[in-house]
């Protein structure tokens, strides 16, 4: 997502604070709506000053204290501002006023619980750890990693697991692989005609087809700016999964302005994290370059796009990209979301342009692009 566009009376209005809310009145700005939680943002920081700015000229607290914790401040600016904004906050945030709960508070990190949203913060903001803060953030890291892929798994099991073979029986256990018509005839004898009941003391399952298909190339290229990191954390951990499944070569490349492949770092989504710079512009078209070389047969690939389709390069080059991949038969589907919620805010009219070169647009959870990828590749 890119910063709002604001108009110059609501801009000094953020700079000023609360102070100037009549000013701002008597002009006609609107703080209501992102404005709003702009000030927001900025007051759980700067709001810290004395009342005459001692620390801060020109800008004063005064609305009372906010309810963000720092995870959520840090989740919040990372969405507002533009990256070099992000960085000036994250420094005043540190040197400034020693907010150091998430960065160089070892008791803190050792007591929180686990959870995506402590996840974000440290990656975030890593590069201002100290080495013993980065040993506790890591595990943090390595904690999250592990959940998600838990959850995601499961996902890829019943997506990936094949269709039932009733020719063949079974001793793995499973109620949608259960052979009813076997399972009453075997237990027929213990019937009781007065209660009516079936005592059913053996149960019969299918097996499940095994498909033996050509390999199959799944190139996951994810946007690594500051506003797709839900995507960027979950394509890490769908990464590692694919990687588990016989017959699919993946590769995970992420990218700004440069190309990042983390494909060796893939069966570790943890250590792949940390290695993650987020932010800097946005090259769409050089990452689906990249991809379009690492295919190695057309038909038996797919190149999965996540990024919010704004395109700092070459729209026109992007879109020819894409045509030409999708004119060889590579599947190209692009994603403007993916994590747990799947709620996208994305260039629709590079979208379009897209979807007419031949790309297939959507909005997915790990889950859901799993059972994409599973039909594509059981055609």
């Amino acid at each position: 997502m890119r910063a709002p566009h604001l108009d110059e009376a609501t801009r000094w209005r953020l700079i000023l604070g609360a102070a100037a809310d009549d000013s701002c009145r008597a002009v006609g700005c609107d703080m209501s709506g992102v404005a709003g939680t702009m000030d927001t943002a900025l007051d759980w920081l700067y709001g810290r000053d004395d009342e005459d700015g001692e620390r801060n000229i020109g800008r004063q607290g005064g609305r009372g204290a906010s309810t963000l914790t720092t995870p959520e401040w840090i989740g919040a600016i990372h969405q507002l501002f533009p990256k070099e904004t992000i960085e000036r906050l994250e420094r005043d945030a540190i040197e400034r006023y020693a907010i150091d709960d998430m960065v160089t508070n070892a008791d803190v990190l050792a007591r929180a619980e686990p959870n995506e949203t402590l996840l974000k913060a440290v990656l975030r903001t890593k590069h201002l750890m100290s080495p013993d803060i980065l040993v506790l953030a890591r595990r943090l890291v390595q904690e999250v990693v592990r959940r998600l892929m838990d959850a995601l798994a499961r996902d890829m099991q019943l997506a990936f697991s094949g269709v039932l073979d009733r020719r063949r029986a079974s001793r793995n256990a499973s109620g949608s692989a259960l052979d009813m018509r076997r399972v009453i005839a075997s237990n027929l004898r213990h019937y009781d005609p007065d209660t009516r009941r079936l005592t059913v003391e053996r149960l019969h399952f299918f097996a499940r087809a095994q498909r033996h298909r050509t390999r199959w190339q799944v190139i996951l290229l994810v946007d690594q700016s500051g506003s797709m990191l839900d995507s960027v954390i979950h394509s890490a951990v769908t990464a590692a999964c694919l990687w588990a499944l016989p017959n699919v070569k993946t590769h995970l490349v992420a990218f700004d302005t440069q190309i990042v492949d983390l494909t060796d770092e893939v069966d570790d989504p943890c250590e792949l994290l940390m290695k993650v710079q987020l932010g800097g512009g946005t090259d769409i078209a050089r990452a689906v370059g990249y991809a379009a070389d690492l295919v190695e047969s057309p038909e038996n690939a797919v190149v999965v796009l996540i990024s919010d389709f704004y395109e700092g390069g070459s729209p026109a080059l992007l879109v020819n990209r894409v045509a030409e991949l999708t004119a060889q038969r590579t599947r190209v589907l692009g994603l403007a979301a993916l994590d747990r919620d799947a709620e996208p805010d994305f260039d629709r009219d590079m979208a379009r342009q897209l979807v007419a070169a031949g790309a297939e647009i959507g909005a997915m959870t790990p889950g859901e692009l799993a059972g994409w990828l599973a039909g594509v590749l059981r055609r």
